[in-house]
This record gives C-alpha cells, structure tokens and sequence, in this order.
C-alpha cells in the first residue's frame, strides 16, 4: 500500500501539473467554462439565483486561482511539500471538480467541462470518471500522507507559484502562447467546417429482444430504430457554427474571398475603448491597401451604430454568434487576418499590428 500511495502522488501530482498547465495557457477559456456554470446554475437553483449572477463578473479571478494552485498543488505534491495540508488542499478541489463534472453529465449542462482546455475534448461522464479516478488515487493520498517524508522545498513551490501566475499574466495581456483552438494562425476556416472524410455511422436496432448493429441503414421495416453513432468522430467538421450575416444575408462565404482584417467587439460592457483609437489609424492606413476592414460583432444594430459613432470607428459591420467570437479572439476588441479563409495573423488589443505588418502577412 505504501508502493501505491507512492505511485499515486505521482499519477495525481503530474496530472495536476498537466491539467493547470493546459488551463493557465487560455485562463480566458477557464473563464467562460465558470460562467457557463454559474449561469446554469442560476438557472437549475433560483433560490441562489442572485449569488451565482453575483459570481460572474468574478470568474476570471477563480479561473486564474483555480488554474494556478492545480499547478501548484501537483509540483507541492510531487516534491512532497508539506503533505498534509497539500493532501487535503488536493481532496477539497477534486470534490468541487467531481461535482461539476457529475452534474454536466447527469443533467446534461455544460457538455465540455474544459478540464483539459481545448487540447484534450472529454464527454461529460467521461470527464467524471476521470475525477472518480483521481478521487480515489488522492483519498489514497490523504489516508498515506504522513508517510511522505516533508523535504525542504518552499523555494521550489514559491517558484512554481511566480511561474504560473506569470504564465497566466501573459496569457491575459497578449493571446494564449499555444493556440489550440480552430481559429488559430495558419488554420483554414472552410475546410474546417467541412468533414475530412466521409462521415461513418452505425445505426443500432432491437428486435424480439436482440440488438442490431448495421453500417448501413437496413431495409428491414420489422426492426425497431434505438440509437445511432459516428464512427469515425474525428472526421466531424472541427467547426460548425461560424456564420457571418447582416440584415442584408448571409455572408459567411464572402468572408472566405480575398484578404480581409476582422476587427471583434465580443461586447460593449467591458470592451477596452483605449485601444480603438490605434485600431481606427490602422483602418485608415489599410484604405490604399487589398486588405478590407470589417468589424465583427454579436450587439445589436442600435447598439453597433451608437457605440461605432461614439468611438469614431468607420467600417462595415457583420454579426457573428457571442459564442464563437469568443472562441475567434480572447481579447476585446481583438484583430483577426484572413487570406481566402486562412489565418494569417490574430493579434490582442495590446499588440495590435501596424499597416506594414498586416499588409505583408497575405502578400
């Protein structure tokens, strides 16, 4: 047992490390997981309806902390350092993670948890399974945590605490150092959204109480239809629900012809004015230019027009789902460069490019 609570602070400690790691890279998408969460359950509990719409303006500063003492918490662990409290520290977060995870899949909410970011994509009860697993390894932990001899390696954790905090300040004032996410640089949205192979399913029948399994839908009328699943999933179009439109149309397609500067305004309630200004220069100097300045927004037309005129912002505006100018730019306002639906370039607001930059990126 000493052998296994031994292998288990390595499994849980690297695993920890791992999970924060991949969090403390996009902390903003941390962000919007705890505000999915929040909001369903202001909804599931109206008892505490107000306390969890209370809690949303905060979700950045739990995703960051959250992020930060996983990272901390596996290298405290895996060093043993202080065991006892870290064991414990250790138990309290994986019951509020186990939590969370058995709720999104018991009732369906929140149907990516997010516990690995975008790297790693986890069903739900999959998601719980994982954190029963990793329960069950740290109440190992918790029972064996006086056998971990405490080494004297405060500077190691205090090193750990200064590098994902920096970690996560970067992430925060520029854009996740790796992006994992479909929008990324380099990426092609249209063949994104296209599947890479024929799409397989399997469509599960019943009959006198045996179960079928055909690749091909059958012509048997007498079998009773129970399920039916993809095959190859990781055919799926990686993305499903970029639109683009005005009160025109559609523009979606347009959007993948020739080269095109995307300014996103996410919103107009915590959007960073500073920085409309150099954004507007930037438009300006692009006029003589093939590249076409179009702001991307999810507001609505009233609202675009005022805060448009108000900030002295000239160019065409086009709607877009919140949801995916979210997963677009995880800075508002944020600057998105495509060349016949390829990612050039994606900037934050704080390293917002200059006319030369841009222009030479679809040359």
């Amino acid at each position: 047992m000493k052998i296994l609570a031994q292998i288990s602070r390595v499994i849980v400690g690297l695993l920890f490390v791992f999970s924060g790691l991949i969090k403390l890279n996009d902390p903003v998408g941390t962000q919007y997981k705890l505000e999915e969460y929040f909001e369903v359950f202001a909804t599931d509990l109206p008892a505490f309806h107000d306390l969890f719409i209370g809690l949303i303006p905060f979700a950045l500063y739990f995703s960051v902390f959250l992020c930060v003492a996983e990272v901390v918490l596996g290298i405290a662990l895996l060093v043993a350092y202080k065991p006892k409290t870290v064991s414990w520290l250790l138990l309290i977060i994986i019951l509020f993670f186990t939590f969370l995870t058995f709720y999104s899949a018991y009732f369906n909410k929140v149907t990516d948890c997010g516990c690995f970011g975008a790297a790693i994509k986890l069903t739900p009860w999959t998601s719980f399974g994982k954190d029963l697993f990793l329960l069950a390894l740290i109440l190992i932990i918790v029972y064996y945590r006086k056998k971990f001899k405490p080494l004297p390696t405060g500077m190691v954790v205090m090193l750990a605490t200064l590098g994902s905090l920096g970690v996560a300040f970067y992430a925060l004032r520029h854009l996740p150092p790796i992006d994992l996410l479909p929008y990324r640089v380099g990426a092609s949205i249209p063949a994104q959204m296209k599947p890479s192979e024929p799409i397989r399913y399997q469509y599960i029948f019943e009959k006198n109480g045996e179960t079928f399994k055909f690749e091909k839908y059958p012509s048997d009328t007498t079998l009773v239809f129970k399920d039916m699943i993809i095959l190859n999933e990781d055919a799926a179009p990686k993305i499903t629900d970029y639109r683009v439109w005005n009160d025109e149309g559609d523009f979606t397609e347009e959007t993948f012809k020739g080269e095109k500067l995307f300014i996103i305004l996410k919103n107009f309630h915590d959007i960073n004015t500073a920085a409309l200004p150099g954004i507007q220069k930037l438009i300006s100097e692009l006029k003589s230019s093939t590249v076409e300045p179009i702001i991307l927004t999810s507001g609505s037309s009233d609202e675009i027009d005022r805060f448009l005129q108000s900030q002295q912002l000239e160019a065409p505006y086009y709607y877009v789902d919140a949801t995916v100018l979210k997963t677009i730019s995880r800075s508002n306002p944020g600057l998105w460069l495509l060349k016949d639906g390829v990612v050039r370039g994606k900037w934050h607001y704080n390293d917002s490019p200059s006319a030369g930059e841009v222009t030479k990126l679809v040359q």
